[in-house]
């Protein structure tokens, strides 16, 4: 009985790990790698046939992004999770192979004016639908047996609609043992979904570390500041752009945005236009339309009793074809406009800031996190010219963030949740959490006297022996390390058959005349000298 760390190892993303029950093998999430890629990742030790379920705590790509990859490698055992992550998946997991497809058309194209082969995509869409035929949903606090010595059970953890945490109770040699891995805990007091629920004990915990080492900003009225932001962009007649993540941010700012209607918040307004542009986010939209009423917190669950829609509201319009994106910028009225992506990187969001951040009457409003070297961490940060579709865009448009909208719990979260055990467990692993937050979160536990270890990928536990067996400690060399040493080499080769070359001719002079050979004999010892 065994689990062994995979992916979201000292990082946020990638998450993976490999837990063993006597002959049968288990993967808890199976996600994608993004952004900056800190640290090498083992890949898993097994082939993927041999891999018997996947438990899934949550359909962000980051958790899920890498299981039609798996389905291709030749899996065809069963995927567990809740029925809202398993159809938010339908959406998401196809999105991600046509991006895969897209970007091995593009990276083709250019390897082969370079005369080399085509690029094979990480997966395609068959293999996404494949991958979709394995998923088995499974109601929260259900407590199914996927096998005769493995038991689970869902609790929801509201980060994200059908996010969950996973319960596992495993038996091997007459002996049992219990596990939970916690998935992302989400913040609290987030519209639509629960707080996150507690389960109360175990003998091992596999907790995320997002934000670890630190703590959310003081809670503001989130719905007051939207409400005053939308309120100075139209009284001076602009649009107010949302660059917004299409699953999860985007209901989310549509149920604020239809609050501050039912509220008569804007009484000089009325009904502004809201569109919504992104396929991805209208396909999303529908989920969350059509989920089932225990995913809902109590303030949501009592509009939809009273027959009223929490994200639908007059003047909102969903845009999916190319042409009703186009149609936006046509419309010269004051409006709301939220298109992905959130970080400004891709998608349609990008036209909108092209046809809007030359304008001062407009604005752009970030309601999510802005990674480094992002474009909208660019704009964040005060820059004055971008660069979009070739074309240097100047930015006249104001900038501003919304308060109190991550779906993260912070490091105050954390511990309320992990408090709601009963007993400590054996062992705490903290995970998903980059290098700093995850080292910082594992020293807080250990100070308040659990025993937590923070695992690199490959590190391996005994949960019978409670003892690592595989144990990678300290310093991994880092992904970017490893790719700037196999730069190094290839330079370094490179000089070599230069010197080599140099020699063949240096060899092939000794019918020419001592005047020209001595002058290059002086001229490499130069350049020795130079170089020495």
């Amino acid at each position: 009985m065994k689990i062994q760390f995979i992916g979201a190892a000292h990082e946020v993303t990638g998450s993976c790990t490999l837990l063993t029950v006597g002959d049968h093998r288990y993967v808890i999430d199976c996600g994608m790698e993004q952004g900056v890629d800190v640290f090498e990742n083992m890949q898993l030790p097994i082939v993927a046939s041999e891999i018997d379920t996947v438990f899934l705590t949550h359909a962000h790509i980051d958790h899920s992004g890498m299981l039609p990859k798996l389905y291709k490698d030749g899996f065809r055992g069963k995927i567990y999770a809740t029925e809202e992550t398993a159809n938010l998946c339908e959406i998401m997991l196809r999105d991600s192979a046509h991006i895969q497809e897209f970007e091995a058309q593009w990276q083709s194209r250019k390897s082969e004016r370079k005369g080399e082969g085509p690029v094979e995509p990480v997966y395609t869409l068959a293999d996404a639908i494949g991958a979709l035929s394995l998923f088995r949903p499974t109601p929260y606090g259900q407590a199914v047996r996927v096998s005769e010595n493995v038991t689970v059970r869902f609790t929801d953890v509201g980060h994200l609609l059908g996010s969950a945490s996973i319960e596992i109770w495993m038996k091997e040699n007459d002996q049992t043992r219990k596990i939970v891995f916690s998935g992302d805990v989400g913040n609290t007091n987030q519209p639509i979904i629960k707080d996150p629920q507690h389960v109360e004990e175990t003998d091992y915990l596999v907790i995320e570390s997002t934000y670890g080492n630190r703590l959310h900003e003081k809670p503001k009225d989130t719905l007051k500041e939207l409400a005053g932001y939308i309120d100075t962009v139209l009284t001076r007649g602009g649009n107010l752009i949302i660059p917004s993540f299409a699953v999860g941010r985007t209901q989310e700012i549509l149920y604020a945005i239809r609050s501050i209607k039912l509220a008569g918040m804007l009484k000089k307004h009325g009904d502004f236009p809201v569109y919504v542009d992104s396929p991805l986010a209208v396909e999303a939209t529908g989920v969350f339309l059509q989920c089932g009423t225990a995913c809902l917190d109590e303030e949501t669950l009592a509009m939809v009793k009273k027959g009223v829609n929490p994200i639908w509201f007059e003047g909102l319009t969903l845009s999916v074809s190319s042409e009703d994106s186009k149609a936006i910028n046509f419309d010269k009225r004051p409006k709301i406009i939220l298109s992905a992506s959130g970080m400004c990187e891709a998608g349609r969001i990008r036209h909108h800031l092209k046809h809007n951040l030359w304008k001062k009457e407009n604005m752009v409003l970030f309601v999510g996190y802005q990674s480094q070297n992002s474009l909208g961490r660019l704009l964040v940060d005060g820059a004055k010219r971008v660069k979009l579709f070739g074309e240097e865009i100047i930015v006249r448009a104001e900038m501003a963030q919304l308060h109190g909208t991550s779906g993260h719990a912070d490091q105050a979260g954390l511990i309320r949740w992990l408090e709601g055990f009963k007993v400590k467990p054996k062992t705490v692993f903290v995970n998903h959490g980059d290098d700093d937050a995850c080292v910082a979160f594992r020293d807080l536990l250990l100070a308040k006297g659990y025993h937590a270890e923070a695992p690199y990928s490959g590190t391996e536990y005994d949960l019978l022996e409670n003892k690592m067996t595989i144990y990678t400690d300290g310093n991994p060399v880092s992904s970017q390390k490893q790719k700037t040493r196999a730069r190094q080499n290839a330079v370094h080769t490179d000089l070599v058959a230069a010197a080599e070359e140099l020699l063949r001719l240096v060899q092939g002079r000794g019918e020419c005349s001592n005047k020209d050979n001595a002058k290059l004999a002086s001229q490499i010892r130069e350049l020795i000298q130079k170089w020495r």
